[in-house]
């Protein structure tokens, strides 16, 4: 409409120009009637256009008015769904830019020039893909489907009615199309299945259509050898849209393969399905169906007898002065390895100034390429060195591709209270901290989790601390800083416990034997947080000024 207003400025400024004296002529004058007359109608059909487009971009801004009024009332219970925490980074790097777009010519240069400034703050589209990711995470850990996800009714009853949110068509979409940029098929169908569900269920989209999503569909069965189901997807989007060249060619090739699959199934060749993405992740990461086991409750191997061993107590580290009158609660949580939980460890004011001290420090790890010596983003690991697994495949280390957390690190001598947390760690535990590392403070992000891992540096590792000069991580000690409304525990995948966040309690535990051989028994992982905002601090406690603390073992495990 800005063009046609335009263009009728332009005749009037080329017939001022070749009739400069309409005074002289009443004729000529009739005819600036009439121009004026047609500026007027262009005038009130832009205006009509501006409302209408100002009237879209009114609705927006008040539906996320009330959004962000509700969300900023208690931001990380709001974040703590991850299908928020989704939203927000969607909203951020694609909504935003396309209003930006829309209104960059007729809008005020103040907003222009604002927008402009706070869009280099905004998630990228790699933090969108991060979000989108974590919400396929938490469906296979958690065994949910997507239909759950996408109502927002996650299984946590505590979760406030206004933090609930929905996935809609296009979410859904978007979704798939992330799993499809990585060839991840099996979730790819999931979420494309949602998506047309949501389609027939007579739900509106703005960018997508029931053609497009079909043709998604029909690709990725296909890969994961289904070939009715793929055939059956390619009739129904031909049916809609008869000359859709691919799928035309599809469902001649489709059925060609079919033909070829009932043949050699007739002589018992090759009748079993290829293996999906999701087959071939139980096959080549055994260890991660017992993790997703535990994180879900479930697995738990203790015996009743080994259960009735356990005690809660109170404890005063043999009478040491601090603990004789006022001991702490200790609870056991396992047997072999021993690993037991302090509840009331920290107050909540004491809790909030560690945070806050971590907040402005909280960063992704980086580490250096080895193929190119520069700086980058360790993904996903926030610890001075980067986890290393066994590859199934190869049997060589190989790095353990995600945390999803940032962390900071605090000194004692950076605040009283970091000072106090490290002493009563010293008190408690009867360990020389003086050579442990600082204290590090890490914050999950949605769907947040730590894999399988070690703390301890293993034989393969020799050179793991040996910057540091103080030994091999003897123990570990992990606070929790918040409680956790669903998911987020941590779980020890050799022995099969599971330890679930409770703010204000620390558990501990010994990574080595007393003879300094490492426990492989206590490797262990934060599973992905379902709903809420995990935080927790850990203090990594050394061998070096533990020699007549905890005196060397003459067996190696013992």
């Amino acid at each position: 409409m800005s063009l046609c207003w335009l263009s009728v400025l332009v005749v009037l400024v080329s017939s001022s120009s070749a009739h400069s004296d309409f005074f002289t002529s009443i004729s000529h004058m009739t005819d600036l009637l009439f121009m004026e007359k047609d500026l007027v109608t262009s005038l009130k059909d832009y205006i009509r256009a501006e409302e209408t487009k100002l009237e879209q971009i009114k609705k927006w801004a008040d539906k996320l008015d009330v959004l962000s009024a509700a969300a900023t009332q208690d931001p990380e219970g709001f974040l703590g769904h991850p299908v928020n925490a989704f939203k927000l980074m969607k909203r951020l790097n694609t909504e935003w830019g396309e209003l930006e777009n829309l209104v960059l010519t007729d809008m005020s240069d103040g907003f222009i020039s604002n927008l402009t400034i706070q869009r280099q703050h905004f998630p990228t589209d790699d933090d969108q893909t991060g979000a989108a990711k974590a919400l396929t995470r938490l469906l296979d850990t958690y065994k949910l489907d997507t239909n759950t996800i996408s109502t927002g009714e996650l299984p946590d009853s505590s979760l406030a009615a206004s933090h609930r949110s929905i996935l809609t068509v296009d979410d859904c979409y978007d979704l798939g199309k992330v799993a499809y940029s990585e060839a991840d098929y099996y979730h790819t169908e999931l979420w494309m299945v949602q998506a047309l569900k949501q389609l027939d269920q007579g739900e509106m989209s703005s960018t997508v259509d029931t053609v497009t999503i079909l043709d998604y569909l029909s690709f990725s069965v296909y890969q994961q050898g289904e070939l009715e189901r793929a055939l059956d997807f390619t009739k129904r989007l031909l049916e809609l849209d008869p000359t859709h060249q691919r799928a035309s060619g599809n469902l001649k090739y489709f059925e060609y393969q079919l033909v070829k699959q009932k043949k050699a199934e007739d002589k018992d060749e090759g009748n079993a399905r290829p293996k999906t993405k999701k087959d071939r992740l139980d096959d080549y990461l055994p260890e991660r169906k017992k993790y997703e086991q535990l994180c879900r409750g479930e697995g738990i191997t203790m015996t009743p007898r080994r259960q009735s061993r356990l005690f809660c107590r109170y404890y005063d580290n043999d009478r040491h002065p601090k603990y004789v009158i006022g001991p702490v609660k200790q609870e056991d949580e396992w047997d072999r390895p021993r690993i037991v939980r302090y509840h009331d460890i920290v107050s909540d004011t004491e809790i909030e100034k560690v945070k806050e001290l971590a907040k402005p420090r909280l960063r992704r790890a980086t580490i250096s390429n080895p193929v190119t010596g520069v700086l980058e983003t360790a993904h996903y690991r926030i610890s001075k060195r980067r986890a290393t697994v066994h590859d199934p495949q190869t049997g060589k280390l190989t790095t353990a591709h995600y945390r999803v957390s940032k962390s900071a690190w605090l000194g004692a001598f950076e605040h009283p209270v970091v000072d106090r947390i490290n002493q009563r760690i010293e008190d408690i535990t009867g360990l020389d901290v003086t050579t442990a590392e600082d204290l590090q403070v890490a914050n999950y992000g949605v769907g947040g989790q730590y894999e399988p891992h070690f703390d301890f540096g293993r034989k393969d590792e020799p050179d793991a601390f040996e910057e540091l000069g103080t030994g091999n991580r003897i123990a570990t000690w992990l606070l929790y800083m918040s409680d956790v409304q669903a998911g987020g525990a941590t779980v020890f995948t050799d022995v099969g416990a599971s330890v679930w966040p409770k703010k204000g309690t620390a558990v501990f535990w010994y990574n080595l034997y007393p003879s300094g051989e490492g426990d492989y028994r206590t490797r262990h992982a934060a599973c992905p947080v379902l709903v809420g905002n995990k935080w927790v601090s850990n203090k990594w406690i050394h061998e070096r000024g533990q020699e007549f603390r905890r005196r060397c073992g003459l067996h190696e495990t013992n």
